[in-house]
């Protein structure tokens, strides 16, 4: 029998824990997680209101019921937790599944003001992350500017323009749907450094501003224009000719006078956050241009779009985890199909997949191939990996490490309390936004 830990119950993790249960009958995994609650970025990414998304936690739970794996939530690996060389003595194999915790930065002057922030400490507060803060980040906020055009960025440009009707069906706290329906943002800007045939949103995400009620799309044709791509979209590939198609409706189509509008610009390098009254007032963008290589270069000339808010989408970096080796280049453990390599050689029992191995692309499918490729390396192994003594289970060992893990009744307690927190509002289920409530919840206590 062999036991492995997978750290991390995001789709990463429960891909690895899966494929690992499918391939070898003899295997018996714990899926750790330093939260209470799984699921990770499916729970605590995706915005609210994409359900369709949001069900994928039904497949995870699935793979989190199994005979065969166990969900032990509330798990601190690394500082003040259990160290990675601890959790290595209690498992025939250790695979990390810890994505990429942080956000990379614009480095520019100002990016630290108050009213700069990074989209995913806002989406961390309107999901209900734990660690997440009430920062009043709509406080006397009337435009918001939105820097990147990924997904991430079209998530919370929508959720800013979202009303309290639409929101209300969704599992967002209620501290953060009241904030959202008495915001006074009437205009925001989303504005991307290349041009439109070069954004990185899907097709159906840019679609859904469209249909958003009492909120014009506006978008500039001459600026359109300045892409080569969007000008003649032949040679594009399928998903960025339909993007170019979605803004060239658009473009042809008078605003209507909505009370909000979203802004989507395009060829603007942000170069400076402009302070008022020591908050962040403005964002001044250098115009760029194509340089034929695909990437843009700077003209010279400036632009100031106001703001008040702003969101700063530009992309995920992985941090090093104590105890394991780290790239600070890609942000990534130096990995062999999934193998951790410790000075370029193989670390026996040390795996990672997901974003900490690859770095922070594509889409939660990609999670499936990249979960297969390590538990495959990991079950080659396997044989030598398992004339290594461990114990018969690690549970008494991780509580004499001082931790409390939360197991799936547990969890369980928790969608409980939730679903009741929302019959109490007249919603359905809402979101527990605090550590306190969680863990309270979590021991069965009512919140």
């Amino acid at each position: 029998m062999l036991r492995v830990a997978v750290v991390g119950s995001g789709p990463s993790g429960c891909y690895t824990a899966q494929s690992l249960v499918q391939l070898d009958s003899e295997v018996h995994v714990d899926v750790l997680d330093r939260l209470p609650c799984p699921y990770g970025l499916v729970r605590y990414g995706v915005a609210p209101d994409h359900e369709k998304i949001k069900s994928l936690q039904n497949n995870l739970r699935a793979v989190l019921e199994h005979e065969r794996v166990r969900f032990l939530g509330g798990v601190q690996i690394g500082p003040g937790g259990v160290a990675v060389g601890r959790l290595r003595e209690l498992y025939h194999a250790v695979v990390y599944c810890v994505g990429a915790a942080t956000d990379r930065h614009l480095g520019i002057p100002g990016e630290d003001l108050p009213g700069s922030w990074s989209a995913t400490q806002f989406v961390s507060w309107y999901s209900a992350h734990p660690d997440a803060v009430d920062a009043g980040f709509l406080r006397d906020a009337r435009s918001a500017v939105v820097i990147g055009v990924g997904n991430v960025a079209v998530d919370v440009t929508r959720m800013l323009a979202r009303g309290l009707a639409e929101l209300t069906s969704t599992d967002m706290p209620q501290a953060a749907l009241t904030t959202l329906a008495d915001s006074r943002v009437t205009e925001i800007h989303m504005v991307g450094r290349r041009g439109p045939s070069q954004a990185r949103f899907t097709t159906k995400e840019l679609r859904e501003l469209g249909t958003l009620p009492e909120t014009d799309v506006v978008v500039d044709p001459a600026e359109l224009a300045l892409d080569p791509g969007y000008t003649d979209p032949s040679a594009l590939p399928a998903p960025q000719r339909r993007n170019v198609e979605v803004l060239r409706g658009w473009a042809g189509t008078p605003a209507k006078g909505a009370p909000r509008r979203i802004r989507l610009r395009f060829f603007l390098r942000p170069a400076e956050l402009v302070a008022e009254r020591g908050h962040v007032g403005a964002v001044r963008f250098e115009r760029t241009a194509p340089d034929g290589r695909g990437g843009v270069t700077g003209t010279g000339r400036h632009e100031v779009i106001e703001g008040q808010l702003v969101l700063r989408s530009v992309g995920y970096r992985g941090v090093p985890l104590e105890g394991l080796p780290f790239d600070p280049v890609t942000g990534t453990v130096p990995n062999l199909s999934g193998r951790v390599l410790r000075d370029g050689a193989v670390a026996p029992g040390e795996y990672v997949a997901g974003w900490i191995k690859r770095g922070p692309t594509g889409v939660i499918g990609t999670n499936r191939p990249c979960a297969k490729e390590t538990a495959t390396s990991l079950l080659e192994d396997a044989p030598g990996l398992a004339l290594r003594a461990v114990p018969g289970d690690a549970l008494p060992a991780l509580r004499a490490a001082g931790t409390d893990p939360v197991q799936w009744p547990g969890w369980q307690s928790i969608q409980r309390a939730e679903a009741e927190l929302g019959a109490s509002l007249g919603r359905g289920v809402v979101k527990l936004p605090d550590w306190p409530s969680l863990l309270k919840a979590a021991a069965g206590k009512a919140p």
